[in-house]
């Protein structure tokens, strides 16, 4: 069979619209993504007061991610590498159980990590960009906050427990400090991280875990078992730790 000039375009171009329509139904994206970087589109947004989840679609995968309270719509489209999967996670405010949840430190409107930082010592310190100390302790970098508060009576300070930890190490131990972060519902436990204004070797921010919830900029004492050298896996490794710690009025 023969075609003439025409048809043969005809032909071609039928081709050439069959395979864009096609390759915009497929939905995948054919831009090229630094190492790591995965590129989603967010399908559902549930905020809560610790965080805010995400149920994002990649491609065909639909995956919820959780991430530091932050504004987000549905259609919206993110980027972000690394993070840690967490299986069987049960949200108590939501009362609602995931089956798989990755949690990351960063989420970003760009596919580009500029100031992303490699955390080779989990229990090193840093300084910020404005001169302010920073303690990396767990998955996070906490700030030191300008905070001073006496120790309660018969108590520790932040200073005492990371300058002499072996000495407190299996003890019990009061402590009272500001609340400078507080994340719920990670592991089953509370995260709590407390400061008093004093620092031992730039060791200044104290973790506890527990079942009580509290507020950043609270004032609390807390009484709870010193651990140390704990991991707990998925990144959470602390050389001194307060764990199933109380309230204490």
């Amino acid at each position: 069979m023969k075609f003439t000039t025409n048809k043969l375009r005809l032909i071609f171009v039928t081709l050439a619209i069959v395979a864009f329509v096609s390759a915009c139904q497929s939905g995948k994206t054919s831009k090229k993504l630094p190492e790591g970087v995965h590129e989603v589109v967010v399908k559902e947004v549930i905020q809560t007061s610790g965080y805010t989840y995400l149920l994002v679609k990649e491609n065909d995968v639909e995956t919820w991610l959780a991430v530091e309270l932050m504004e987000a719509k549905a259609g919206e489209t993110y980027y972000y590498k690394g993070g840690f999967m967490m299986k069987d996670f049960k949200s108590k405010e939501l009362n609602r159980t995931f089956a798989e949840i990755l949690f990351l430190d960063k989420i970003s409107k760009t596919a580009e990590f500029p100031n992303e930082k490699t955390n080779a010592n989990p229990h090193g310190t840093a300084m910020g960009v404005n001169g302010n100390t920073t303690q990396s302790t767990g998955k996070k970098t906490i700030e030191k906050a300008e905070v001073k508060v006496d120790p309660v009576k018969g108590g520790v300070t932040v200073a005492d427990l990371f300058s002499k930890k072996a000495d407190y190490a299996g003890k019990t131990v009061k402590i009272k400090g500001k609340v400078v972060k507080f994340s719920p519902d990670i592991m089953k436990k509370n995260w709590i991280h407390i400061q008093d204004g004093t620092d031992a070797g730039g060791k200044f921010d104290l973790t506890a875990t527990s079942d009580i919830t509290v507020n950043e900029g609270d004032i609390i004492t807390i009484e709870g078992k010193v651990s140390l050298d704990k991991d707990f896996g998925y990144g959470y490794f602390y050389d001194v730790i307060i764990e199933d710690a109380k309230l204490i009025k």
